[in-house]
């Protein structure tokens, strides 16, 4: 028998935990004394084969994962004293399992037997908040990765109470204290506590004063109102008044741009101090360096061989003499913070033609006490060539329908105009997570690179059950949209998965009713690229609807109007004068039978109508749920024959009966419609939503003017049911049609102007949320002569976005309507809308 030794041992720091088991997982077949003397580092090492590894105090690890982890091999070769066992004490404590750590060793001849002894750290079983409520405890187990059965350690008790304490400072809550207490559960399992946060939050804590020093050229207030989020306490509750160390430092950083931007090329802050003014206030105090305020002397080009200095010049738009402005020029030269890759500047210049590996570099000397001679330096390198271009993340959309919408092609030159076309057609699509999608771009050598995509899929297909009220009844509608249907894989094994997919065709199938008194069914196909070669589309529709006096089941009409409709269009997406212009061409169809229809301007009879319609349409919107930059217009043009020119029929004659007068009907309608985005914050969160519109229906001739294809101007642009085929306008803040004149059926002329700003909540591929602001005006007419862009009925309000994949974009508007709704002379006050789909 040999003797007892302990080679190494090493006690954790005091920390309260539960007691541990000692559990031997090896059978151990003598018994060892722990506390044994500890082995002799002195003398000459002597060669020892490990007999045997013995393994104790484990309750909830394998023994063979913790020798694996100490790198403890039985059989294996060992000297005598050595850093053998210490590094294998080391890798042990790297695995912050154990509370404690001793490895010891009997000794017999020339073999040992090793005895690993461990104190396993105490587990979590729950972990538990005092002091908030439980929404914060949910947001903060989510947000600190707090999870179950994970060990107990001093090192995670403090980063955990330091991030609470960060948690709650950003709330504004900066007195905030946390402790924590460790209970013992009473299970067999002994190791298993829960951990226990105490939070204190105090006082909400908001900025008081922001005073500066040293500012002579500015006063406090315009300094203060460099800020973008950092501000003091005031009227405007709007704004926030809590300190939030990041964006105050952001803050500073844009302090010292306003300076920089106004000429002091110096302008530092020297120190800052954030003090406490009361328990739930504190002040800020900001020193200040201006420097002279510098203009530039001279401007000299280096290095340019591709563009002559003429043209870079006039493109960075700065002379001599002019006021130093840092951020206006590396605006223009696209570098550094304020470059905007869809923006023209001289570095977009050479990126647009092939030089990837362009750089920009302003050097700048300072002449005098106020001038400064600028020289840019132009880093040209070499044209690139795109080599390959990998598409990965996609798999219900073919690879085929991807690459046809890219607009970066093996063998072409580099553009990364033509990167950014890419990403709005890519998000257009609607198929893929817009917030995710971005090249990536890796040169394979000093002219060729690579681009590849990685998508993100998210659900496209929309299933939508829905109600609405019209004409006094309650009808529900029912529809359901594939958005990527491959009718080639319809004969396909396998491809029905549940349907077959993949070549981003759509198909739309809508019912309403609300029971017998009011049926309608539209179907529409679309395919963007009939055929697959060019980017031509295709559109087929039909639509059927039937509105009677039949009530109840049981009960026979006497009394309907039906309608039938069928559409043939015809698109093109267009390259003048630019990539963003398309034309849309439809041939339509519609039929109207009434029977005894009492409440229209005709009773009995059929109205036919044949219309062709023209679409020019513009889009360059960054992508269709949350746009942050682009613009959106559409001018369209509807025409029937002139039936009215050639028929020889006297229209004046009053005695004609209105089955004469509208068997065919004739008109020509003309719409216009845009809008614009544009990013108000660096983060581009905050967005501004501006929208004009206008439409009209005109006559050939005044005694045959159409009945249908007129407007409802007011609510929210939605419907129960519509057999007239009448446009729905929306105008929040009044009820649905209380802008159209009293005394007609409906309007031949509207205008409309809104204004929104819009902020998101969530913008994740299962659900986009944002709230907005609006502004809206807008009006009806009778006839164009009464026809005014500058009449209009005026509402204010605010709402929320819920936009899921499955049901698309539902939300909710309160408007106030600050006017006399057509035919009343009281305002219309307040109004709540319910909103469906995408308005455009």
């Amino acid at each position: 028998m040999g003797s007892a030794q302990l080679l190494s041992a090493q006690t954790a720091p005091a920390q309260q935990e539960a007691p541990a088991q000692q559990t031997d997982t090896v059978e151990v077949q003598r018994t060892f004394d722990e506390n044994a003397a500890m082995f002799s580092s002195l003398g000459t090492p002597k060669r020892y084969f490990v007999r045997k590894i013995n393994v104790h105090g484990l309750e909830y690890l394998d023994a063979n994962l913790v020798k694996a982890s100490a790198e403890l091999i039985e059989g294996d070769s060992i000297y005598l004293p050595s850093n053998y066992i210490s590094n294998a004490i080391n890798n042990l404590w790297n695995q912050r399992h154990y509370a404690d750590v001793k490895i010891g060793a009997e000794l017999d001849g020339e073999e040992v037997i090793l005895e690993v002894f461990l104190k396993e750290r105490p587990r979590i079983y729950n972990w538990e908040f005092e002091g908030i409520s439980s929404s914060k405890k949910k947001d903060l187990i989510e947000k600190l990765k707090l999870r179950p059965n994970t060990e107990l350690s001093d090192y995670i008790i403090d980063k955990n109470t330091k991030l609470i304490e960060k948690y709650w400072r950003e709330k504004g809550f900066r007195n905030a204290t946390v402790d924590h207490r460790i209970t013992q559960r009473d299970t067999t399992r002994s190791q298993f506590v829960t951990m226990t946060f105490v939070i204190d939050r105090g006082e909400r804590v908001r900025i008081g004063e922001i005073n500066f020093k040293g500012n002579e050229q500015f006063d406090d207030r315009r300094l203060r109102r460099t800020f973008k989020k950092t501000h003091k306490k005031s009227i405007n509750f709007f704004r926030g008044a809590k300190l939030n160390e990041e964006e105050y430092a952001e803050d500073k950083e844009l302090l010292v741009d306003f300076y920089n931007s106004k000429g002091y090329r110096n302008a530092t802050v020297l120190r800052d101090s954030v003090y406490d003014i009361s328990s739930n206030r504190i002040g800020i105090d900001i020193d200040i360096s201006e420097g002279n305020k510098y203009y530039l002397r001279d401007i000299s080009w280096v290095g340019n061989s591709v563009y002559p200095t003429e043209q870079l010049q006039g493109m960075f738009g700065m002379s001599k003499g002019d006021t130093y402005d840092k951020k206006a020029m590396h605006k223009r030269l696209g570098i550094g913070k304020e470059e905007n890759p869809e923006g023209m500047s001289v570095k977009s210049l050479y990126q647009n033609q092939g030089y990837l590996m362009s750089q920009i570099e302003p050097a700048e000397t300072i002449i005098g006490a106020d001038s400064i001679d600028l020289q840019i330096k132009v880093f040209e390198g070499k044209p690139f060539t795109i080599n390959e271009v990998g598409i990965t993340g996609n798999v219900r959309v073919d690879d085929e329908v991807i690459r046809r919408e890219l607009y970066t092609r093996p063998g072409e030159l580099y553009d990364r105009s033509m990167l950014m076309q890419t990403i709005r057609m890519l998000g257009s699509m609607g198929h893929f997570n817009p917030e995710a999608i971005m090249p990536d771009i890796q040169p394979v050598s000093n002219e060729l690179v690579n681009v590849n995509w990685p998508l993100e899929e998210q659900a496209s297909d929309q299933f939508n059950i829905a109600g609405g009220w019209g004409s006094g009844t309650f009808v529900g509608s029912v529809g359901i949209s594939f958005n990527n249907l491959s009718i080639k894989n319809t004969f396909k094994p396998g491809a029905w998965r549940p349907y077959p997919m993949g070549q981003n065709q759509r198909l739309s199938i809508n019912a309403q009713t609300n029971g017998t008194y009011y049926k309608a069914f539209s179907f529409s196909f679309t395919d963007p690229w009939m055929g697959g070669k060019k980017p031509n589309s295709f559109t087929l529709s039909a639509h059927v609807s039937e509105q009677n006096n039949a009530y109840y089941v049981w009960q026979t009409s006497t009394m309907h109007f039906r309608t039938y409709g069928l559409a043939l269009g015809l698109g093109k997406r267009m390259n003048w004068p630019d990539p963003y212009f398309t034309f849309y061409g439809e041939a339509s169809y519609e039929r109207y039978n009434l029977k005894n229809w009492g409440s229209f301007i005709m009773s009995n009879g059929s109205a036919n109508l044949f219309s062709l319609k023209f679409v020019l349409a513009r889009n360059s919107v960054d992508q269709p749920i949350y746009p942050r930059r682009g613009s959106e217009f559409s001018f369209s043009v509807q025409v029937t024959p002139p039936y009215s020119l050639w028929d020889g029929k006297d229209y004046s004659d009053s005695s004609m009966s209105d089955n004469e007068r509208y068997k065919w009907i004739e008109f020509h309608k003309w719409q216009f419609k845009s809008q614009w985005f544009q990013s108000l914050t660096p983060d581009e969160k905050l967005v501004l939503m501006v929208k004009a519109e206008m439409g009209y229906l005109g006559h050939y001739n005044k005694y045959k003017t159409s009945p249908f294809e007129r407007f409802e101007v007011g609510g929210d642009g939605m419907s129960g049911y519509n057999i007239y085929g009448i446009d729905i306008i929306s105008m929040r803040g009044y009820e649905d049609g209380a802008l159209d004149p009293v005394d007609d059926y409906y309007s031949v002329a509207y205008n409309k102007y809104t204004a929104e700003l819009r902020y998101p909540i969530i913008l994740k591929p299962s659900s986009q949320i944002y709230v907005l602001g609006f502004m809206e005006g807008g009006n009806a007419f009778k006839s164009w002569q009464e026809f005014s862009p500058f009449k209009i009925k005026r509402s204010a309000g605010v709402g929320v976005r819920l936009y899921l994949p499955v049901v698309g974009m539902l939300g909710i508007d309160w408007g106030y309507g600050f006017d006399a709704p057509a035919g009343s002379t009281s305002k219309s006050g307040s109004q709540f809308h319910f909103v469906m789909g995408q308005q455009f």
